[in-house]
């Protein structure tokens, strides 16, 4: 039987049905993705625990060791680099100490490090205590930059691959200057600072090309103190002086892996393979577990205790305001939150904060401090210095009952500086651009980019940087119990390390978040208790709400959450695609020696 051809109209009726089915169905198919998606990032801080067997040795890469706390749960969805906070690093390996399971520690390095001197040297302390419960430390990295030598050179056997180096070479401190490019460019940047502050020389980099007699000399003064300290642990635990070492410095004697052993800075060179087939004939090593796997145990562990002792995490810079998404900084309404919260909270009975910050805006800076004088009059406040508490993370320090800091802390910068740009001949001469103003009053734009300050401007702007100095000066000075005059002479803006600091006045003891946690519960008269953190990590989609600028409703809808689901997934791609080519270009323009290499990075999805 002949088929008759569809009609024109017929045709068309089965195409749109066609269309709606399919699109009906890949509609279902893109719901259920996205509820999967949905099902899956509000379960992304859940994942399964793998079991510590006896003989574990815990694997601690030091690479992986960023900032004082993880990451954010949302940044954590598209970087699954298994880092882990030095704060829980450091606990893990307390706890590894103590515990019968672990058979010893694996110490790697070789990727890099994001930590500095303060964070390695609460790191080492860490990894001493563990020795000090005679459990084997095996150190090994194909190659070691100074600080994870620092680290590492405590370690019972201190290994490394045949072909590796020892980056060993003292401290050198480099400062860029913008000067003579602003010049070409017709940008003038105007410092203003007090008199006095002949130290604080962040600003100087713009105006001048060189270093300034008082930075050379506080720079010299602070990377001296780093490496005294450095070198007479390194010398204590590698049973050598410090003489010796300066040479091998001197004379980049442990630069060659064959002269790394001779020098004694490297105990035996080999594969990673081959540590690994030590650990299990010498020291009976059943298993190797990642520290961030060890870390997420220890921190399941239960604690019944119902007193508490606050930890307020300030790392990064300072900045006004709240934190959106997953940024990283110091928000001073943040920290003020935090404190009262913890001040009203009955349970806790004593604050540490941990203070990791360069310093940055004055106005959060004196909300922060004025939040720690109001705590402190109801509850103990205990200080913890990181890698820097400078400026006004010194300033939000001063008024605890008791600061404690790493040697090697960078910590003072007591002293404030403001920069305003003139970019009148950029516009002028180079771009062909003019302005011109009409105004009601004589300094209506006294405070254009396009022209110098008026003389009325500069005036105020110097009078408020001569304030603020006096206010900061004499906040140290009721803090620290000290004169206007004593915390003057020591200001300026000059930086200081911690152990340098302790012999001012402006320390009280050195050590790390341990101790300062232990000196807690001492004036607080706690022995059991159990430790809460803030700032309170926001779950994951109350940080999208913010990311993406939508209402932050306690109770997002299904709907709204695969909204945000879908576009995170837009932005967890170009994210990816940015971190990949930052791979990249930080890999090619960071190796150093000889290269055995394709001249592009391979990267498997």
């Amino acid at each position: 039987m002949e088929r008759k051809p569809l009609s024109f109209g017929m045709t068309m009726l089965a195409s749109a049905v066609g269309v709606v089915i399919v699109s009906v169905l890949s509609g279902i198919v893109m719901f259920i993705s996205m509820i999967c998606m949905v099902v899956a990032l509000g379960s992304s801080g859940n994942k399964e625990l793998k079991p510590v067997k006896a003989g574990t040795f815990l694997t601690v890469d030091m690479s992986q060791i960023s900032g004082d706390r993880e990451d954010s749960n949302l940044f954590l969805t598209f970087n699954k680099d298994n880092s882990v906070g030095l704060i829980d690093a450091v606990g893990a390996i307390r706890a590894a100490a103590k515990d019968d399971r672990v058979a010893g520690l694996l110490l790697k390095g070789d990727d890099g490090l994001v930590i500095s001197w303060g964070s390695l040297t609460e790191l080492r302390d860490a990894l001493a205590e563990f020795k000090s419960s005679e459990k084997p430390i095996v150190a090994y990295a194909t190659s070691y930059s100074q600080g994870e030598y620092y680290a590492a050179s405590l370690a019972d056997k201190v290994c490394m691959h045949p072909s590796g180096m020892v980056d060993f070479r003292g401290i050198g401190g480099e400062v860029m200057y913008y000067k003579d490019l602003l010049d070409k460019l017709g940008v003038e940047m105007q410092l203003i600072r007090p008199e006095s502050c002949s130290y604080k020389s962040a600003g100087e980099v713009y105006t001048l090309n060189h270093m300034s007699d008082a930075n050379r000399e506080q720079i010299r003064a602070y990377i001296g103190s780093i490496w005294q300290t450095t070198t007479e642990q390194i010398a204590a635990s590698r049973g050598m002086d410090v003489a010796e070492l300066n040479t091998i410095a001197d004379n980049l004697s442990g630069f060659m892996a064959e002269d790394a052993v001779a020098s004694r800075l490297v105990d035996t060179l080999c594969f990673e393979e081959d540590v690994r087939q030590m650990l299990k004939e010498q020291h009976n090593g059943k298993q190797l577990m990642p520290l961030d796997e060890y870390a997420s145990n220890v921190k399941k562990m239960p604690n019944k205790a119902k007193e508490a002792i606050a930890i307020i995490y300030a790392e990064g810079n300072v900045e006004d305001g709240s934190a959106k998404g997953f940024k990283d900084g110091v928000y001073g309404d943040d920290i003020v939150k935090a404190l009262k919260k913890a001040t009203k909270d009955d349970d806790v009975k004593a604050i540490v904060l941990r203070v990791n910050s360069p310093g940055g805006a004055a106005t959060a800076s004196e909300s922060m401090t004025h939040a720690v004088m109001a705590a402190k009059a109801k509850k103990p406040v205990i200080v913890s210095m990181g890698d820097l508490a400078a400026s006004a993370g010194y300033e939000m320090s001063c008024m605890a009952d008791v600061i404690v800091a790493q040697p090697t802390t960078i910590t003072g910068s007591i002293g404030v500086f403001g920069t305003i740009p003139n970019v009148g001949k950029l516009m002028n001469q180079k771009l062909g651009l003019h302005t011109d103003t009409v105004c009601t009053n004589k300094n209506a734009a006294g405070m254009s980019i396009f022209r110098p300050l008026s003389p009325k401007v500069k005036e105020l702007w110097t009078r408020n940087v001569e304030d603020f100095y006096k206010v900061f000066v004499g906040r140290v000075a009721e803090g620290r119990h000290m004169s206007y005059d004593e915390v003057h002479k020591i200001a300026r803006g000059r930086v200081w390390t911690g152990a340098d600091a302790i012999g001012i006045g402006l320390v009280d003891t050195l050590g790390g978040l341990d101790l300062a946690i232990r000196i807690a519960a001492e004036k607080a008269g706690l022995e059991n208790y159990k430790v809460k953190e803030y700032p309170e990590e926001k779950d994951t989609w109350t940080q999208l709400a913010e990311l993406f600028g939508e209402s932050q409703n306690d109770d997002l809808t299904l709907m709204a959450k695969i909204r945000l689901a879908l576009r995170w997934k837009a932005v967890k791609s170009d994210i990816k695609a940015l971190s990949r080519l930052e791979q990249d270009i930080n890999y090619i323009s960071t190796a150093e020696g000889l290269q055995a290499r394709l001249p592009y990075v391979i990267v498997s999805e």
